[in-house]
């Protein structure tokens, strides 16, 4: 049903001179593409961009697919997933529209303020299952983790895991929003969200990856001048078919009013905004 009302409302926009384009994918991106759709859409009158979640995977799948013309993803394009798009006929091109930086968050009760590369590693793999080892409460600890389509959990996978699989049962989420809902609700949790995710229902811990010798908190300034460890690129991929449709909202996007938004949303811009 979602299918046809989308596919009647790309045809009542053709028909009326209105150019249609969807973006797809990354839930970790939805807020910043959501906004800066509004605002292209203010400017440019004759375009209406529509904007989903799903996950970086569902983000390819869509492009792969055809039903989108631009997928956002929280990780690089796979090799696989350029593969198959080359044996459907399309040329996949990138563009970094942010960087983000992924906070790992516990609920506000917990004292625990400051974890190690090899502490979350350890959390989130099984091997350590109580606060107390962390120099908390002792109270089991709850890890939240996103979905296997999600790119922010192959990206905490690589960065924080070291590409080690997570714990056997690891209680996964839809959404980047369940994440912080669910921590908020339960005292021995912890996950991980993207920094434009961050409030005051869930506590943000500072990380160390050089073996408790520092401490960063996970703020876009620390960002900024690489101190914090965790950051990541944030994708569009489209089609370079296509690119004639999308440039404008690419335009957009890296401009100097598209970068004050990446900036407002609480990402770290790629160019000056």
């Amino acid at each position: 049903m979602k299918k046809t009302i989308l596919t009647t409302a790309v045809l009542i926009a053709a028909l009326f001179g209105v150019q249609a384009q969807r973006i797809k994918g990354s839930d970790t991106m939805l807020p910043l593409s959501q906004k800066a759709a509004e605002e292209f859409m203010k400017i440019n009158p004759s375009q209406t961009v529509t904007v989903t979640g799903g996950g970086s995977g569902v983000g390819i799948a869509a492009l792969l697919e055809g039903t989108t013309e631009l997928a956002q993803l929280s990780r690089k394009i796979k090799f696989d997933e350029k593969n198959k798009l080359k044996e459907k006929g399309k040329t996949v091109k990138e563009v970094i529209a942010a960087y983000d930086a992924l906070a790992v968050v516990v609920h506000p009760s917990n004292k625990v303020t400051n974890l190690t590369r090899e502490q979350l590693e350890g959390v989130f793999t099984g091997k350590i299952t109580n606060w107390k080892e962390v120099g908390g409460a002792d109270l089991a600890i709850i890890p939240y983790a996103r979905e296997t389509s999600s790119g922010t959990y192959e990206f905490f996978k690589e960065s924080v895991l070291k590409k080690k699989n997570y714990m056997s049962g690891i209680m996964s989420m839809p959404a980047t929003g369940a994440i912080i809902q669910s921590i908020a609700q339960t005292k021995g949790a912890i996950g991980y969200v993207g920094l434009a995710y961050l409030s005051k229902e869930v506590k943000a811990v500072h990380v160390s990856y050089d073996e408790s010798k520092t401490f960063v908190a996970p703020t876009v300034a620390n960002a900024k001048n690489e101190t914090y460890p965790i950051v990541r690129p944030l994708y569009y991929y489209y089609d370079a078919a296509k690119e004639s449709k999308v440039k404008p909202f690419i335009d957009f996007i890296l401009s100097t009013k598209g970068q004050k938004i990446v900036s407002e949303i609480g990402f770290i811009t790629v160019t000056a905004p």
